[in-house]
């Protein structure tokens, strides 16, 4: 459990950076991140390569004892490599380059652009490779961020087709596999495939996710040819990415298998208003964030890259981006770093060491104010630095938990594709159920579709809309080893190439489901049909309902609806939902389900959030008011951090013994 923070000494005059370094060691803090957006410092013109400064910046920071993360500089290119090859940079859906003037300026389908990422990503590999204080590198920086991922370049549009003819073979496949027939969208070639933008009405559905995916492969063999320059050159330490809160413009579990370690930059204030939450929501946690946001991004980058996951950038202060900029209430800061290590972080690290009172983040705080003194996230901080060796102590190794949560971006795709209810987001259902599972008392482990089931007691699947053969033997195989399965409406409702299945929704889960959906009902916003659910009187489905085939219906129906439709069906210990269904409904569901599988919950009181690491227990107030954790929870050896109450944004840390999942 360490502490870092992202530093720019090129920000800085060279004589500050020594009294920095010190300081930074003096708060505690042992990792640095530099480097990611220098690459206008490092080759001012094109081949007039000047190292030396970063070369003094890393013997100052070496030298105070710190470790460092060495970024590659490409999510900015200088306008130089822009002038000399405006071929590099990215084209939007109406046809415009996205030109030189902020960042993340390049398209990933630019050969060119691979090209000069692999020269400058070599020389300073070659630099830099054996130096004994860089532990780690990062790649490039927030890849998608400011909606990169999807571009209209003619190189994008060009790669497409050679990048169908290697997933069909043939046209015959191709056109066979999309419904080309439908509207006369045949080919006879690939070279005739155009990309899904630009359309009279909206384009073929299984073009458009073809090309998400497309999008998402060319940011997987972006990141891997960073990763082999840096291998080939003669890096042997890490290699972490850091990816982003609320974004599945591409498949992070395809990026993260060329990675050592997972990251992710946690903002919890700015995405509060980025969260599809209601102003009721937004008011009370304005300045904490949602109880379940950092968690549920904690859990998801948990399940990449063998367990190894940091947090790059943690939020100090308000931010300059958000629709608006809250500062967090006092103690959030502290509350953050130790729920991250609570979820198995190895690095918390804070965005920035000193505000900049220049540019496009002036705004953005960071551990020092811009003249160098201290911020008020400084002192929580140092509080962090204090608590953390007693912990460290303790046995924290992660463990597995009873639950997972199964995520799939291709699922959230589908769903933004054919939403086919205005407001249906499948990443804000995802949210939704674990929160629920929070709120019980619950740890939870997010997994892929291609995760191993073994060992755990509930597998839930808010939203899988495209599930396979493979992932249908599977989840078969485990309920039949006794793990209890919760299926959410729309999963199984695409084939791999987004058509309905042969055998009509639920496709290949309809045996362990024993349901078969008649039609679907896309409910409009403020149609909310009540549920006959007794531990949640108020209960009720919104956005999304299915009818279900009575004629070929095999499980049993648990929960109604008032007007009589099935809300909740069980078959030998699969539940099926045929709805969105409000979370106070999926507290009561999951409870239920719990109590079946013999898992143990606890429902906490409201803003309070446990996360269990080994031998330790953690319990997080997002509240505005003070919580007392309920009696069953409270030990009898006392508390390591904190007590039975905590105040707003309260942090409290005990002992279990013996330790129980």
């Amino acid at each position: 459990m360490q502490l870092g923070v992202c530093y720019y000494p090129e920000h800085w005059p060279s004589q500050r950076w020594a009294d920095d370094a010190r300081a930074m060691v003096e708060a505690g803090i042992s990792v640095v991140r530099i480097g990611e957006f220098a690459w206008s410092r490092l080759e001012p013109r094109s081949g007039e390569l000047q190292f030396e400064w970063l070369d003094k910046a890393v013997a100052t920071l070496a030298d105070a004892g710190l470790s460092i993360v060495m970024g590659t500089p490409t999510a900015t290119p200088p306008k130089w490599l822009v002038d000399a090859h405006p071929e590099i940079l990215a084209v939007d859906e109406h046809g415009r380059p996205r030109g030189f003037g902020s960042r993340r300026h390049y398209c990933f389908a630019s050969s060119v652009y691979r090209t000069q990422s692999e020269r400058i990503v070599r020389l300073m590999a070659e630099r830099y490779a054996n130096h004994p204080a860089i532990i780690a590198w990062q790649t490039d920086n927030e890849y998608g961020c400011h909606d990169t991922i999807l571009s209209y370049s003619p190189a994008a549009c060009e790669g497409f087709g050679h990048w169908l003819e290697k997933r069909y073979g043939d046209v015959e496949t191709l056109n066979h596999a999309w419904g080309s027939v439908f509207w006369s969208m045949e080919v006879t070639g690939f070279d005739q495939v155009e990309a899904p933008v630009g359309t009279v009405t909206e384009p073929h559905p299984a073009i458009v996710l073809d090309y998400r995916r497309y999008c998402s492969d060319l940011v997987v063999t972006y990141n891997r040819l960073q990763v082999d320059t840096l291998r080939g050159a003669g890096v042997s330490v890490d290699i972490v990415h850091n990816f982003m809160g609320l974004f599945t413009e591409f498949d992070h579990f395809d990026v993260a298998r060329d990675l050592d370690i997972a990251s992710w930059d946690s903002y919890p204030l700015g995405f509060l208003e980025r969260g599809a939450h209601d102003e009721t929501t937004r008011d009370r946690y304005r300045q904490q964030g949602h109880p379940d946001f950092a968690g549920f991004h904690h859990d998801l980058y948990r399940a990449m890259c063998q367990g190894r996951w940091w947090v790059m950038e943690q939020q100090p202060g308000p931010v300059n981006w958000a629709v608006s900029n809250a500062a967090p209430l006092p103690g959030m800061v502290r509350l953050w770093s130790h729920e991250a290590f609570a979820h198995g972080a190895e690095v918390v690290s804070y965005f920035r060491w000193r505000q900049a009172p220049f540019a496009q983040e002036q705004m953005h705080a960071g551990l020092l104010r811009p003249d160098g003194s201290e911020s008020r996230a400084w002192q929580e901080l140092l509080a962090v630095r204090d608590e953390l060796p007693g912990l460290a102590q303790q046995n924290i190794t992660t463990t597995p938990a009873s639950v997972a949560l199964m995520f799939d971006y291709s699922a959230v795709w589908a769903c933004q594709i054919q939403p086919h209810a205005a407001d249906f987001d499948a990443l804000e259902l995802h949210l939704s159920w674990y929160s629920a599972l929070r709120r019980l008392g619950l740890d939870v482990d997010i997994i892929p579709p291609t995760a191993a089931l073994d060992g755990y007691a509930m597998v839930v699947l808010p939203c899988q809309v495209i599930a396979d053969e493979a992932l249908a033997e599977r989840l078969s195989a485990a309920r039949t080893a006794g793990t209890r399965l919760i299926i959410g409406a729309r999963s199984g409702s695409r084939t791999v190439d987004f058509q309905i299945p042969a055998q009509l929704a639920p496709g290949s889960l309809t045996p362990l489901t024993g349901i078969t959906v008649d039609q679907v009902d896309g409910l409009r916003p403020g149609t909310h049909p009540r549920l006959n659910l007794p531990s949640s009187p108020k209960g009720h489905g919104l956005r999304w309902r299915e009818h279900l085939d009575e004629n070929r219906q095999k499980a049993r129906v648990a929960h109604r609806f008032e007007d009589g439709m099935p809300a909740v069906t069980d078959h030998q210990g699969v539940t099926y939902l045929t709805a969105w269904l409000d979370e106070d409904s999926m507290v009561a569901i999951f409870n239920e389900a719990c109590r079946k599988a013999n898992i143990g919950t606890t429902l906490l009181p409201e803003g309070i959030r446990l996360r269990r690491r080994r031998a330790l227990c953690f319990a997080f107030n997002y509240a505005p008011e003070p919580r007392h954790l309920p009696d069953r929870l409270i030990p009898d050896s006392g508390y390591l951090v904190g007590g039975a109450t905590l105040p707003p944004a309260g942090v409290s840390v005990w002992s279990i013994t013996p330790w129980h999942r």
